[in-house]
């Protein structure tokens, strides 16, 4: 069965979420659909951006598997934004698109390379161990948390600063961390503690993400780096994501 991420799924359901889980909202409010429809969509508009610019690019050498990911992520972020308008066509009764199959899991380095494709070759930096790199994770939500998590580094970290995506199964699970060189601050903290999305576009972003991940029982939080930095971990259980 395909795994729901549009924006009425993220709406639907974790009505008990537990400790450290966003609370769900009534799914009627239409302010908030408004707000999460507005947020998603610029996540894969800002990604198609980047990677079509890439590719347009004359004097950026790309490699044979970098032109592969970037057109693997952009076809990626086209099927989400179709996603979208069909959750958003369907909550107003009008017409609804045709569904797109996805397999339910895919190893998490498909996953990985498209990501990492979003971040210039010379600020990129990417260690993934071979058993997180084979876990299978869930396709569609995994990308969007890692696409919304790279996102983010790139519009709030420094402007040529480096970021990381590094991958290992712990002890805890499959952890994936999303480094940049910027800061831990009192709104990234509240972020990602508050049970309910803050009034306007202000760490919606992590709600989603929260939300997403709740679906597998995963988790999101902040670490300082040293000498500087921040690091969001994403951490789902068993060293490999339900379906």
């Amino acid at each position: 069965m395909r795994g729901r991420h549009g924006f009425q799924g993220l709406l639907r359901g974790f009505r008990r979420g537990g400790a450290g889980r966003p609370a769900a909202p009534a799914p009627g409010d239409p302010e908030l659909l408004l707000r999460v429809l507005c947020h998603e969509f610029r996540t894969p508009v800002s990604s198609l951006t980047s990677l079509t610019r890439a590719l347009a690019d004359g004097g950026r050498e790309l490699s044979g598997d970098d032109r592969r990911a970037i057109s693997e992520l952009a076809r990626d972020q086209a099927v989400h934004l179709q996603d979208l308008l069909r959750d958003a066509a369907a909550s107003t009764g009008a017409l609804a698109l045709a569904a797109q199959p996805e397999p339910a899991t895919v190893p998490l380095a498909e996953v990985l390379r498209g990501v990492a494709a979003l971040v210039p070759r010379h600020r990129r930096r990417v260690r993934v161990t071979r058993r997180a790199a084979d876990c299978p994770v869930p396709a569609s939500r995994t990308r969007q948390v890692l696409v919304n998590l790279v996102q983010n580094a790139l519009r709030h970290g420094p402007a040529e600063g480096r970021i990381g995506i590094y991958a290992s199964v712990r002890r805890a699970g499959l952890s994936i961390l999303v480094t940049d060189e910027g800061r831990v601050d009192d709104a990234l903290l509240a972020a990602l503690r508050r049970p309910t999305p803050a009034t306007g576009m202000s760490g919606l972003g992590l709600w989603i993400v929260r939300r997403l991940l709740a679906a597998d029982g995963g988790t999101v939080r902040a670490h300082r780096l040293r000498p500087r930095g921040v690091a969001l971990e994403v951490l789902l259980p068993g060293g490999a994501a339900t379906t």
